[in-house]
């Protein structure tokens, strides 16, 4: 049996009945995060400069070589903040709660093999692109596996816009979730190429996601929408909030100059858990918009290199991924990344535009 720390109080201590909600449970796992990552982030920080953990910059790529050393992996910063947090304030016999746990961290192990042997190597490449895909390929399969077994889980897919088209894939859905969950990990790791740049997005579209699944899993607000009802989903919601909390702790340290990266134990983490919340609130078509900025970047990557073979070596952007583009415009980092932010603002609230439409 799993034991968990605050929850159970709830049945147990009267004064402790306010844990029952999941709202007041979701901000304090958000507060907490927080406060983990600001409290710890420093000696962390300062370990993995004892370890001699540095960033090694791309030669081929804009002048970054001042970062030349920055710590990285610190996405295990996120990846302790969001877990002591769920830990604390989840209802850990909530098996949606377990799955989404074990897709953050199982891509976070992936991401810190990576990162792991590019610090042993001393070089940017670390595990080989096939590795690496079939390490989040595992990952992704055993828990879509899982949940698809979930009596109350729907293999429906809900389509933006258009809230009574609901076509059910079967077994299709398996593959198309596998799609998903590795398709986000991949993008937001093509993202994280700049201070703060992957972070401060995925704050915002996990903050959006919180309020999905807060929705999906409230049988009356579901049916005002007339979204999708999956019973316990709404308990992800702790887990988005503790997220959101991890993700703005990280820009404490990881904004313009940064002092820390996330590197891929941080990046790989995030994108799968934000493709396996996508797929729990049954949204994962809205994913599209709501992560714009991740899919942006990686359609300039995958139409730079298309466009490279097949007219033998011309190119549609500067540089790929698409931040690198403006960079060698000349634009400002600082700006960039301010307006990469913005622009996930407005895809965020354009998704969470489409609750009410019918």
């Amino acid at each position: 049996m799993i034991y968990h720390l605050l929850y159970p109080l709830s049945a147990d201590v009267g004064v402790f009945n306010v844990f029952r909600y999941i709202t007041f449970r979701s901000i304090w796992a958000l507060l907490t995060a927080l406060i983990i990552s600001i409290l710890f982030g420093p000696a962390m920080i300062r370990w993995l400069k004892k370890l001699k953990f540095g960033q090694y910059i791309r030669e081929d790529g804009p002048a970054h070589q001042q970062k030349q050393g920055t710590p990285t992996m610190g996405g295990l910063m996120i990846l302790t903040s969001v877990l002591v947090s769920c830990l604390l304030w989840g209802d850990l016999t909530n098996h949606y709660v377990l799955l989404t746990m074990f897709v953050f961290a199982g891509f976070g192990v992936v991401g810190f093999a990576d990162d792991y042997i590019k610090v042993v190597k001393k070089q940017n490449l670390g595990l080989s692109s096939k590795a690496k895909f079939l390490g989040q390929l595992l990952v992704a399969a055993a828990a879509i596996a899982v949940l698809i077994q979930e009596p109350n889980y729907s293999t429906m897919l809900s389509v933006p816009f258009f809230k009574k088209i609901l076509p059910d894939l079967g077994w299709f859905y398996l593959p198309f979730a596998l799609l998903v969950l590795v398709g986000s990990s991949n993008a937001v790791n093509l993202t994280d190429g700049l201070d703060g740049l992957a972070i401060g997005p995925m704050v915002v579209a996990m903050a959006c996601f919180a309020i999905f699944t807060y929705a999906s899993g409230h049988a009356g607000i579901a049916e005002y929408l007339s979204i999708q009802n999956l019973p316990g989903i709404g308990e992800v919601t702790v887990f988005c909030g503790a997220m959101v909390g991890a993700g703005l702790g990280f820009l404490w340290f990881n904004a313009y100059p940064a002092q820390v990266f996330m590197g891929d134990t941080g990046s790989l983490a995030l994108g799968g858990a934000l493709g396996f919340t996508a797929v729990l609130a049954k949204q994962e078509l809205l994913l599209v918009i709501v992560g714009g900025v991740f899919v942006f970047e990686t359609l300039s990557v995958i139409l730079q290199v298309g466009y490279f073979k097949m007219t033998g070596g011309k190119r549609i952007f500067r540089m790929a991924p698409l931040h690198h583009h403006f960079e060698l415009k000349g634009i400002p980092e600082s700006k960039i990344i301010i307006r990469f932010w913005i622009l996930s603002i407005l895809m965020a609230l354009m998704a969470l535009s489409t609750l009410k439409l019918r």
